[in-house]
């Protein structure tokens, strides 16, 4: 399945990550792709708001993972970047399969990288339009998690 739709704003950006975290549950997988400025880290805003997490979120990729624990009963979210990291092994080293099960992980720059991680996974693409500030994205789901669940391309405008 392959879903595209066009985020106006950044804020426009939040709301479809926020409206995505309502679909979420621990053990998920999303993996960003998009080039610098795309609007990886603004959508995993939204996501951290709409699963309702601790701690603010900003770009981890100088620290490449934060965990931001639950507020209240949800998942925790882990955030990680893999845009410094050399390779696969050097993923394998941050152990994020030892919460994936109980978290929700999203991986910014993690494709080629991340998709080890589970069979079921999000992957979702940010590009930005050359004439204004407007984000393509597109969603390619994967695994039988996501078989039955509707991603409508109405929820991305």
């Amino acid at each position: 399945m392959r879903e595209t739709g066009l985020l106006h704003t950044a804020a426009d950006t939040r709301s479809f990550g926020a409206r995505l975290a309502v679909l979420l549950r621990p053990g998920d997988l999303i993996v960003l792709t998009g080039s610098l400025g795309a609007g990886k880290t603004t959508l995993v805003q939204g996501i951290a708001a709409g699963l309702g997490v601790r701690g603010q979120v900003r770009s981890p990729t100088f620290v490449i993972a934060r965990v931001h624990p639950p507020a209240g009963d949800g998942p925790a979210l882990v955030h990680a970047d893999a845009y410094r990291l050399g390779g696969v092994a050097e993923l394998d080293d941050l152990d994020l399969d030892t919460s994936l099960a109980e978290s929700v992980t999203v991986v910014e720059w993690g494709e080629g990288l991340a998709e080890g991680l589970s069979e079921d996974r999000l992957q979702i693409q940010l590009q930005r339009s050359a004439d204004d500030d407007a984000r393509r994205v597109s969603i390619m789901a994967h695994g039988r998690r996501w078989a039955d669940v509707p991603i409508p391309a109405t929820q991305l405008s």
